[in-house]
C-alpha cells in the first residue's frame, strides 16, 4: 500500500514548502537552461492542492473566468476554476481548437509562434485571469493577453506557480497585474 501524505490545510501557517516538490533539470532543454521540473509537485497529491489553494487566495477582483496556455497552464487553470466557481478557457497552438478562433503570433528567441482562442470564448466586458505555470520571458503570457484583449475581454490579471524573476518576465506583461507562487 502506497504511504499516505500528510495533508496541510491550505490556509495552515505552517504551509508546506512547495519548492521541495519541484526538480531541477540542468541543461534541458537545451545546455545552460535550468529547467524547473513540477512533475513531482503534480504527483503530490498534497502539494497539487496547496498550490491550487494559494493561487485562489490570490487577489485579482472580480474574476469571471480563467484562461490558461497549453499544456501546462491547463493544469493549474481548469482546477483554479474549478476552486473557484467559473469557467475555464483553453489558449492552444494553432490547428487544436475546432471552432472559429482569433489568433496571436508573438516573436521568441529565434522566430515566432502563436496562440489561439475561441471567438466565443470569453464576452466583451468580462474579466478573465490568466494562469501558465512558469512565467519567463513573459513572452507567451503577453500574447496570451493581447488575444483575450481582442476577444473584447479585460485581463484581471497573470498568475503563475512559478516566476523566474532574473529573466524580469513582468516586463512584458507591464500595466498587468502578476502573482506567483513561488519565485526563483
Amino acid at each position: 500500500m502506497p504511504p499516505v501524505a500528510k495533508v496541510l490545510h491550505a490556509g495552515d501557517p505552517a504551509r508546506m514548502d512547495l519548492t521541495q516538490h519541484l526538480r531541477d533539470v540542468p541543461d534541458f532543454p537545451k545546455p545552460g537552461i535550468l529547467f524547473k521540473d513540477i512533475t513531482p509537485l503534480l504527483g503530490n497529491a498534497a502539494a497539487m492542492r496547496e498550490t491550487i489553494a494559494r493561487l485562489s487566495r490570490m487577489d485579482f477582483g472580480k474574476v469571471d473566468a480563467i484562461a490558461a496556455i497549453e499544456s501546462r497552464g491547463f493544469l493549474f487553470g481548469a482546477p483554479l476554476a474549478v476552486q473557484l466557481g467559473i469557467g475555464f478557457v483553453p489558449i492552444r497552438k494553432p490547428g487544436k481548437l475546432p471552432w472559429k478562433t482569433n489568433r496571436v503570433e508573438y516573436a521568441l528567441e529565434y522566430g515566432t509562434d502563436t496562440v489561439e482562442v475561441h471567438q466565443d470564448a470569453v464576452a466583451k466586458g468580462q474579466r478573465v485571469l490568466l494562469v501558465d505555470d512558469v512565467l519567463a520571458t513573459g513572452g507567451t503570457m503577453g500574447a496570451a493577453c493581447k488575444l483575450i484583449e481582442a476577444c473584447g475581454a479585460t485581463v484581471a490579471g497573470c498568475a503563475f506557480v512559478i516566476e523566474l524573476d532574473f529573466l524580469q518576465g513582468r516586463k512584458k506583461l507591464a500595466g498587468k497585474q502578476v502573482q506567483s507562487v513561488l519565485h526563483f
